[in-house]
């Protein structure tokens, strides 16, 4: 424990330590998480959240303690930091964010609300809610935030500003709980001398830490007072303005707590303003959808596992119908020479992660964990966690449905059957995933009809008129071969079979394996297959947002997208 001038400080703190002991830290209140912070004897930090969201955040990051900023929960609702949100408000959010989050809160409470009375309720109601402590500045309610008009904010009378610390201090219903005093005196131009003066008044008031505040851009005011106090108690510093001041110089004075002040809420904001921008640029949601989480790290956060497994214990369970997915990878990709010399070309990366990898982490966005792998070339370089391989030892004299029939039992589900060499938006597996039709097929109807490249062609009843109201497309042919204007797109190599076209599929490459063709069948034939059978294959449309990787000139493409 730091070896502050205050034998009572000193006295409880050993006290406190050793009742510490004999309590597990996941079942330690939160005040005297709190407490421990500041008395201990190394720099601690703790930083600033604004929501119950935020606090978790926080509490994932491996922060020990979260700062309830007045300016960030002032401004995720909308007011400035002058008190214009209530007091009860301000309450209610720290409600949400104590119940979201098991380390301590100290909440920024400007001014203490109002006098001494308002302080005495404000310290029961946050001891009841759940927090660690308050911290009050010695200002005049309502308060402006001291990086505005900071010289002309009048401080509080120092024996007006004590009593408060006092009346909060016997009215807290928990002894750990923490009182901060927060001291202006530098922010309103006041010198070092109104510091230590405010500074020793408010201790001996009673507060348990003090809070010395600067708006300079470096640390000279802050480190004047530091000698002149000479730990006579806790000092917690909030380095917004002298953020360049080496960390271990806060060690070395001694320094209790660091508040990271405000960089939750500010992050936020750039991001918010970032992605807001771009969806009012593009008018759609395409570019924006992979700079942002996927919305089940949302219910990650919120906690969903729990009312999960709480639905298993209380709700009737109906039978489920997962989702499978079979990607198709056996080839090399000669065409890109050398790189695929040692690896399929499903392993080859495009930036960090390889085609493959992308592929399976677009698939488990979806939930979609049970994925199987039809390797061939080079099969044991197929090697990331969590994937059934299986091996077409015929790779090199087969096509694609040789290797499907390698996974053929796979298609006892909805399955998903994707090509092993192509990039695509992870929105598009959704396209596929949501469609109730039995068979459905995801086609480009970007198609440079210009082109004499040969590629699976598709027939379609309607062309895409890119409106979701459009009348529904079928296709009527899919053919391998230059596209002209009767085609209606690109089949990328995204396709899916609900369990009943699974099983006409399973019957398909049972009877067509009988035949010394079969060897030559590649997925168009199955497609195919479905048309002539009357089996409806729906068509959804997309229009880029995909890279098929055969060569080594897609590999500029690849990079790019």
């Amino acid at each position: 424990m730091r070896r502050f001038h205050t034998f009572k400080l000193a006295s409880v703190a050993v006290l406190r330590a050793e009742d510490n002991n004999r309590i597990k830290k996941s079942e330690m209140r939160k005040t005297t998480q709190l407490r421990q912070l500041i008395e201990n004897d190394q720099l601690e930090f703790i930083m600033e959240a604004h929501d119950g969201l935020s606090a978790k955040i926080v509490e994932e990051a491996g922060f020990k303690g979260i700062w309830g900023s007045g300016l960030g929960i002032s401004a995720s609702l909308g007011v400035r930091d002058n008190n214009e949100a209530s007091w009860t408000q301000v309450l209610d959010v720290v409600e949400f964010m104590s119940d979201a989050t098991s380390i301590p809160i100290l909440l920024d409470g400007d001014t203490g609300y109002g006098n001494f009375n308002n302080m005495r309720r404000l310290v029961k109601k946050l001891c009841q809610r759940g927090a660690g402590g308050v911290c009050i500045e010695d200002k005049i309610f309502p308060k402006t935030n001291s990086f505005l008009r900071g010289d002309k904010q009048p401080l509080a009378n120092i024996d007006e500003f004590s009593g408060k610390i006092k009346a909060g201090k016997d009215s807290q219903l928990d002894d750990d709980f923490v009182i901060v005093a927060r001291v202006e005196a530098f922010i309103a131009g006041w010198g070092l001398k109104a510091a230590l003066e405010r500074a020793e008044a408010y201790r001996q008031a009673g507060a348990d830490a003090i809070l010395m505040h600067s708006k300079l851009n470096n640390s000279s005011e802050i480190f004047s007072f530091l000698k002149e106090w000479d730990n006579r108690s806790p000092v917690v510093l909030v380095p917004t303005k002298y953020y360049t001041t080496p960390t271990d110089d806060f060690r070395r004075k001694n320094v209790s707590l660091v508040i990271w002040a405000n960089h939750l809420i500010r992050g936020s904001i750039a991001k918010m303003q970032e992605v807001a921008g771009q969806i009012h640029a593009d008018e759609n949601l395409l570019t924006v959808e992979d700079m942002i989480v996927p919305v089940k790290e949302i219910f990650r956060l919120q906690d969903d596992q729990e009312i999960a497994d709480a639905e298993k214990r209380y709700l009737s369970q109906q039978a489920k119908n997962p989702i499978k997915a079979v990607v198709l990878a056996a080839t090399r990709g000669k065409l890109l020479g050398h790189l695929t010399g040692d690896i399929p070309k499903t392993m080859l990366k495009i930036g960090k992660k390889s085609i493959l990898e992308r592929t399976v982490s677009h698939l488990n966005e979806y939930e979609i964990k049970n994925i199987t792998v039809v390797a061939g070339y080079k099969a044991e370089a197929i090697n990331l966690p969590n994937l059934n391989v299986v091996v077409n030892e015929q790779y090199e004299e087969t096509g694609q449905m040789s290797s499907l029939a390698a996974a053929v039992d796979q298609l006892d589900q909805s399955t998903l059957i994707i090509f092993g060499d192509i990039l695509f938006k992870k929105y598009i597996l959704q396209f596929a995933i949501e469609d109730p039709e039995d068979v459905v097929i995801v086609v480009d109807s970007k198609v440079d009809r210009s082109s004499t490249v040969e590629s699976d062609f598709v027939v379609a009843t309607q062309p895409d008129h890119q409106s979701y109201f459009a009348e529904e497309s079928y296709a009527d042919k899919i053919a391998f071969t230059a596209a002209d204007d009767s085609h209606s797109g690109e089949f990328i190599g995204v396709m899916k079979l609900s369990p009943k076209a699974g099983k006409q599929a399973q019957a398909f490459i049972e009877q067509q394996q009988e035949s010394p063709e079969f060897g030559k069948l590649d997925i168009r034939d199955l497609i195919d297959h479905f048309i002539q059978q009357g089996t409806k294959v729906k068509v959804q449309y997309i229009s880029g947002h995909w890279v098929d990787v055969n060569q080594i000139s897609d590999l500029t493409i690849a990079n790019e997208f």
